[in-house]
């Protein structure tokens, strides 16, 4: 049985017009474990799809479409106040086989990519509420991802013309670019940087920058965050955290936890006054993508294997409420 400590993170978040939110794990959500859907709903006020809505997930044969997990996702939330980021139209990975493995004109792959995003984007028009366009098209270098199936057909150009298409079929959809370690002052944040920079210039619909936050416990907010977030703003441009996990090395110690905590809370304190909203990726232990991909880490979200909350979830309470009332809760559970 999960633990639901009051107040819940989406009702204090809701007085600040702040968004808190989850990626969903397609087997927990589609499953039985009532647990994971009850806490999801309770504390949460926006989803993401964690794989459901990527192009490998949606269409695993040529001109087909599944739209089962995601249209139950979309719905989910509408049944309970919440609102979707869309999760992500154009991605180097989790293509389908039938994609990369096909030989294709220049013009076959841009019809190819604008039918995607024109059908899934089409689909769901007016029900999401942002999408992530475009994923991780900067290489750490900060030049542009050369290896991208995207990039190698299409060239750089694919970028503008996935925005645009995506404006075409919902206008009123939020538009973000989305990358990992982009978040302070590097040769990658400048590259993304350079990226909307000129996207906004030419007119190319984009609102966004996602910063994906996959961090390890003791990171902390840093003045090259501030001034990262101070210059896409004056660019005109929403800022939100997309995919934030705090990993430990495991099995974490209390004081990791701890430390855990702080990171956490330091996030929200930053984005309740720079971002629109603040996502998970992921909300308990039991699915995080953490201990597959990266051996000997883990712990990584606010609540345990068993959806117990744990000290990270309390410091996200008090950076959303703002005084000892959340402490006070902690202290009652």
């Amino acid at each position: 049985m999960s633990t639901n400590p009051s107040p819940h993170l989406r009702d204090l978040a809701a007085p600040r017009n702040f968004f808190i939110g989850a990626a969903v794990h397609t087997g927990a959500f589609s499953g039985d474990e009532s647990d994971y859907r009850d806490l999801l709903q309770r504390e949460f006020n926006v989803l993401v799809a964690e794989n459901m809505m990527k192009f490998g997930e949606l269409s695993r044969t040529p001109n087909t479409y599944d739209w089962t997990h995601s249209d139950a996702l979309v719905d989910f939330a509408a049944q309970h106040g919440m609102k979707v980021r869309g999760h992500t139209l154009v991605w180097h990975q989790q293509l389908p086989k039938w994609v990369t493995s096909s030989q294709w004109t220049t013009h076959d792959v841009q019809t190819l990519l604008e039918q995607h995003i024109k059908t899934v984007v089409g689909r769901y028009r007016g029900r999401i509420w942002a999408w992530d366009v475009v994923n991780e098209a900067i290489a750490d270098s900060g030049g542009y991802r050369t290896d991208s199936f995207w990039y190698q057909q299409l060239g750089p150009e694919y970028i503008a013309l996935a925005f645009r298409w995506a404006h075409e079929a919902d206008p009123n959809a939020i538009l973000y670019y989305n990358d990992y370690e982009a978040e302070a002052l590097n040769p990658k944040s400048d590259g993304v940087y350079a990226l909307v920079r000129d996207l906004k210039q030419s007119g190319v619909p984009i609102h966004g920058v996602g910063w994906q936050m996959h961090v390890g416990e003791g990171w902390r907010v840093s003045d090259g965050h501030h001034q990262n977030a101070a210059r896409l703003r004056e660019l005109g441009l929403e800022l939100a955290m997309t995919e934030m996990d705090v990993r430990c090395q495991t099995p974490a110690t209390a004081a990791q936890l701890e430390s855990q905590a702080t990171s956490y809370r330091e996030a929200v304190e930053f984005a309740l006054a720079t971002c629109s909203a603040l996502v998970l990726w992921g909300f308990t232990d039991k699915y995080s993508w953490i201990p597959r991909f990266r051996p000997g880490y883990g712990a990584a979200l606010p609540f345990d294997a068993a959806y117990q909350p744990k000290p990270a979830y309390y410091a996200i309470q008090q950076a959303l409420v703002g005084t000892d009332e959340a402490a006070q809760a902690q202290a009652k559970d």
